[in-house]
């Protein structure tokens, strides 16, 4: 669909790629110099981080971070699939404005709104429900892409053998595009895992929660962050590889 870039192109992409890396590179340096002025860089300041309680509370707050995206992961995949395969105005509506809405803004709503309808869920719901209606619509471009992914006559051979549409789809169609969008759940997944992070606004315990409240009691609010900032990276590198490598084995298996 699109031209090889030529030798001039990928020049400039080499030098915006070098002088980006260099700024990126210089501000870190600047970053660190004014930390080791202020006395952030002092091993006094770090040596918390290296006992056991401090990560076992840290921990605890990841294991509540994977136990939200876990629940609105199967919430929202579920409701993505069904506006896929269920293709209407009201779907598609559904679709373009949960893409639009800040989710912010739907946990607002079911934080301040919905308790004065007397409707008021456990701060785990308030978390995962407001997630899942955002990301629904995410998956349910995904599960579209993927079910046009896979070719007509897949579909065509299982109706000229008599099967119903609701069985050609169940048992052929999506195990097939299962396979090609599985990279993108898992990209998917990093999205849902970082913004799990807006349970400080319901006061739902995880990672970034306890980061807040360890801060506070033990004062070293860069040395927290940084810590929590470190664990946020470390399991979204993990997903973002696990993504790569389900992408590379699904393009081996295609040759």
């Amino acid at each position: 669909m699109f031209d090889a870039p030529g030798p001039r192109f990928r020049r400039r992409v080499l030098w915006t790629s070098v002088v980006s890396a260099a700024v990126l590179a210089g501000l870190v340096a600047l970053g660190l110099r004014q930390f080791a002025a202020g006395g952030q860089l002092d091993a006094d300041r770090w040596r918390p981080y290296l006992t056991w309680p401090i990560w076992r509370y840290l921990l605890e707050g990841l294991g509540s971070t994977v136990l939200a995206a876990g629940a609105t992961g199967v919430l929202a995949a579920a409701g993505g699939l069904l506006l896929a395969l269920r293709p209407n105005r009201f779907t598609r509506a559904y679709a373009e404005i949960m893409r639009t809405v800040p989710v912010l803004l739907l946990v607002y709503v079911m934080l301040f709104v919905l308790p004065s309808f007397g409707v008021n869920l456990p701060l785990f719901w308030k978390l995962v429900v407001p997630l899942a209606l955002s990301h629904a619509a995410s998956y349910a471009v995904i599960f579209r892409a993927g079910v046009e992914s896979v070719e007509p006559g897949q579909r065509e051979a299982g109706l000229s053998l008599g099967m119903p549409d609701g069985v050609v789809t169940r048992f052929v169609v999506l195990p097939q595009a299962v396979r090609h969008m599985t990279p993108l759940l898992v990209t998917q997944a990093v999205s849902l895992l970082k913004d799990t992070s807006l349970g400080y606004v319901v006061s739902y315990t995880e990672l970034l929660f306890n980061g807040r409240v360890l801060a506070n009691y033990n004062g070293l609010l860069i040395q927290t962050f940084l810590v929590v900032a470190f664990v946020y990276l470390v399991v979204n590198l993990a997903l973002s590889w696990l993504a790569r490598r389900l992408e590379a084995s699904r393009a081996r298996t295609a040759r």
